[in-house]
């Protein structure tokens, strides 16, 4: 059974699955759809377009599925989708889709803190931590297990690998490839992640062979060179196929 305050307002459409708790001065909209086990502290509003998962903590001030902020959005049907056991603290903000996508896309288990905004046709991973104030601008892909820190400032249509560190206070106009740190002003290339990769069980081998790919990649004059380099030392090595695919697949250029 759901409990919901008699000061919330639920649209007698909206489908609510089983144990959701929605408390006072929420809002949920028409054409949303929530699993089971949510928590929607006060003050939280779902807009239309929502998919909601399971197991999540919304806090005060969370806007789902809002408007896009993109004067091209012409009212057509889209939605916001959100998987399972993510924290959405105080006033994080995210948008629903737009023509270009038709969705925004969040996966599960991640910790968005206070005051950060997804936007428009966003496609964000699984075991995230994205930092306070952090603003991501349309159609922005995270892959997963990134770690974004506070008031970072990240591009339209950029791509950031998964496992990376985003140091605080960083904007950034081009991809941050997978396994790395990224910092300083301007932002750009700091190392790889080696304390966050043993922390998700990276053996020293692989933390070695990651850094030493990325040694011969930035070392070459040509990118595309020392691509074909590492590859050719590394045959098989799903981490640094995951390096090299990323980084040919760019379409905005990675820090350098």
């Amino acid at each position: 059974m759901n409990q919901i305050s008699p000061m919330a307002i639920v649209d007698p459409s909206a489908k609510l699955g089983d144990n959701n708790i929605i408390g006072p001065f929420c809002v949920i909209d028409k054409n949303t759809v929530i699993g089971d086990n949510n928590t929607f502290y006060n003050g939280v509003t779902v807009h239309t377009g929502a998919r909601i998962g399971s197991n999540n903590e919304f806090f005060p001030g969370a806007s789902v599925s809002t408007k896009p902020q993109d004067l091209k959005f012409k009212g057509e049907e889209t939605t916001c989708e959100i998987g399972d056991n993510n924290s959405v603290r105080e006033n994080v903000t995210i948008s629903r889709g737009t023509a270009s996508k038709g969705r925004t896309v969040v996966g599960s288990n991640n910790l968005l803190m206070e005051n950060m905004h997804i936007a428009h046709d966003c496609v964000i991973g699984s075991g995230l931590i994205i930092g306070n104030s952090t603003k991501l601008a349309g159609e922005v892909t995270i892959d997963d297990h990134a770690i974004i820190s506070a008031t970072v400032l990240c591009h339209q249509f950029c791509h950031i690998g998964g496992y990376v560190m985003i140091q605080g206070g960083c904007r950034f106009s081009q991809d941050i490839p997978p396994y790395i740190i990224a910092g300083k002003e301007p932002t750009r290339y700091c190392g790889i992640n080696i304390i966050g990769l043993r922390r998700r069980g990276f053996s020293n081998e692989t933390i070695e062979m990651i850094h030493d790919t990325y040694r011969t990649i930035y070392a070459n004059g040509i990118i595309k060179d020392g691509l074909q380099e590492a590859r050719a030392k590394y045959p098989g090595a799903k981490e640094v196929d995951y390096i090299c695919s990323f980084i040919e697949n760019s379409k905005r250029g990675i820090i350098r």
